[in-house]
């Protein structure tokens, strides 16, 4: 049909218009908010806390002020030793009473078995109860413009904005919550990548739980760590660590050419050890690196190298931490 409208009856242009119109065709996805991603990922687990004293019995627990916790702001918290050093690490989500109340811990699914038993340890007298539901439930991320759903408990990244969103559902609903968000459902290692690239740890690969210290994981640079809430398990060592100034450790990003070296590769410089690496995808990386050490390195020009790779390190933006060669590029 030729849509061009000629000069003319008025009525006839219109109605040829109409009919060009109607034979419009769209992709299906038109409507979708453009580059939204989302993905299930199969390492994260869900263990809830419920019961009256729930809110009061996590405070006197974790690193952050759950009084701050509500089903609009979650927080990224963790669990330590007494010694200070992180036992896990999770998502709070708080759930609306009337959808049953309670938190949900977004929590590492090799973990979850045991952190029911590692928390009713603390139990005593307290109204609650602990159970691991990774068995039905599971977590979706959600990135790049994301947008709202009321189905399953979603909430905000509270580590970084770039994050994204997050929600707690059975895995089967992924699809239903894909629709209503108009998101792409893609495989868990884009969000590895997006992950990496923003220079966020993730616990078993860039750190090894029951060895870090919360400074050495940056949690407390991405808001994983009240220091002026009460008191918590490991407060004293890691309050010392923010107000000394002693974190020498941190999980940093690093570029290279080509692929990564292996987790578990040492970072040398020269014949000195500076640090491990963790994960890591094409040209990006994280390692856990003495800072000091860098420092040297960078000063005496000696390369980073892991597994025979050249590694340079990279300032997140989020690092509000004296970062190696800082003054040197301030010269």
């Amino acid at each position: 049909m030729d849509c061009r409208v000629k000069p003319g009856n008025d009525e006839r242009r219109i109605r040829i218009l109409w009919r060009c119109i109607e034979r419009l065709t769209f992709a299906a996805d038109i409507w979708q908010v453009p580059g939204m991603k989302a993905a299930l990922l199969p390492d994260r687990g869900v263990v809830k806390v419920a019961g009256d004293d729930s809110g009061k019995f996590l405070n006197g627990l974790v690193t952050v002020d759950m009084g701050k916790v509500t089903p609009a702001q979650a927080a990224f918290g963790a669990l330590l030793t007494p010694q200070g050093k992180i036992i896990v690490d999770f998502i709070l989500a708080a759930a609306e009473p009337a959808d049953g109340g309670g938190f949900f811990l977004d929590c590492p699914r090799a973990l979850a078995p045991e952190l029911p038993e590692r928390l009713n340890f603390y139990k005593l007298r307290a109204k609650v109860t602990v159970a691991d539901l990774s068995a039905s439930l599971g977590v979706l991320a959600i990135w790049d413009n994301a947008g709202s759903t009321e189905q399953g408990l979603c909430y905000r990244d509270p580590r970084l904005a770039e994050l994204g969103m997050r929600c707690i559902l059975p895995p089967a609903s992924a699809t239903d919550i894909m629709a209503d968000l108009g998101a792409n459902l893609i495989d868990a290692a884009e969000y590895e990548a997006h992950r990496i690239a923003l220079g966020v740890p993730r616990g078993g690969t860039d750190f090894i739980y029951g060895d870090a210290f919360p400074h050495e994981t940056d949690m407390d640079q991405l808001n994983g760590v009240d220091f002026e809430k009460g008191c918590f398990i490991g407060q004293e060592v890691v309050s010392r660590i923010e107000h000394r100034g002693i974190a020498r450790t941190r999980v940093v990003p690093v570029s290279f050419h080509g692929p990564p070296p292996d987790p578990g590769e040492l970072v040398m410089a020269g014949q000195k050890n500076v640090g491990v690496m963790g994960s890591g995808v094409i040209g990006r990386g994280l390692a856990a690196m003495r800072l000091d050490r860098v420092e040297d390195a960078i000063t005496s020009a000696t390369p980073l190298v892991a597994g025979g790779i050249t590694l340079r390190p990279v300032k997140p933006q989020w690092a509000r931490f004296a970062f190696p060669g800082d003054s040197k590029a301030a010269e």
